[in-house]
């Protein structure tokens, strides 16, 4: 398992949540043993403009964000490119499914994976794509960047109960075989954090559910680190979810 990550993503850049300390430090401790470290690269200009308008790339730089934020959207790129010959996860921050084209809310900036998929078609790789959100809260900005476009396919699991949530993601996936699937991998739904309903073996058994149908249509796969708050348990379901990739 090859896990992005970089040592610049552990200082704190701003006052948010998913900016606090020891929060990116919290799942590394806790990665497999034979997980592969590969440091993060920074987006392109043009990789990023692909997702989002220059009005809106100014902005974030004039927030002081640039440099942390196309980081992230870099380490994106990088783990769905690994992804396409075995699963990969993004150990990045900050996250990205709430970030638009030319507006970001929700601790996000650029859109990491729309940047990440956006570039692999641009560049050949990829003729379709498959997105599973599972962070507590709707992706809104996937769905506006990503959503129109006929080659992707998008799921924000609604299920009130954790076995409807499980089956909802199981029906979607094996509804929508794609060159790659890309999961917004939050954690807040966790029992034990913001949303109050996953368990830890929950992320395993999704994980299992997307590496299977990956392998079965001859695609990739990979995650990258959405949402996520309590860092007694994120690293576990980090964990979690990579075991649940592995083959």
């Amino acid at each position: 398992m090859k896990v992005i990550y970089s040592h610049s993503f552990y200082p704190v850049y701003t006052s948010d949540p998913a900016a606090e300390a020891g929060r990116i430090e919290a799942v590394m401790n806790a990665l497999p043993a034979e997980a592969e470290r590969i440091e993060a690269e920074p987006a392109t200009e043009a990789q990023i403009s692909l997702a989002h308008t220059m009005e809106h790339i100014e902005f974030v730089r004039q927030e002081g964000l640039y440099n942390i934020a196309a980081l992230a959207a870099g380490g994106a790129i990088q783990a769905a490119r690994l992804g396409l010959e075995a699963p990969a996860f993004g150990a990045i921050r900050p996250p990205g499914h709430h970030a638009s084209g030319d507006s970001c809310w929700g601790f996000c900036y650029f859109n990491n994976m729309a940047v990440a998929l956006l570039t692999l078609k641009e560049d050949g790789l990829i003729e379709t794509a498959t997105i599973l959100d599972v962070d507590l809260h709707y992706g809104d900005g996937n769905v506006n960047i990503l959503g129109h476009r006929s080659w992707v396919k998008i799921c924000n699991p609604t299920g009130s109960t954790r076995d409807g949530y499980l089956r909802e993601v199981e029906t979607f996936i094996e509804a929508h075989p794609a060159n790659i699937i890309g999961i917004s991998a939050g954690f807040d739904h966790h029992i034990n954090d913001w949303g109050g309903l996953l368990l830890t073996r929950d992320y395993c058994a999704m994980g299992r559910m997307v590496a299977n149908s990956a392998r079965e249509n001859n695609g990739g796969c990979f995650a990258i680190l959405e949402g996520g708050y309590n860092h007694d348990v994120i690293g576990q379901n980090a964990a979690a979810l990579m075991e649940g990739f592995s083959p």
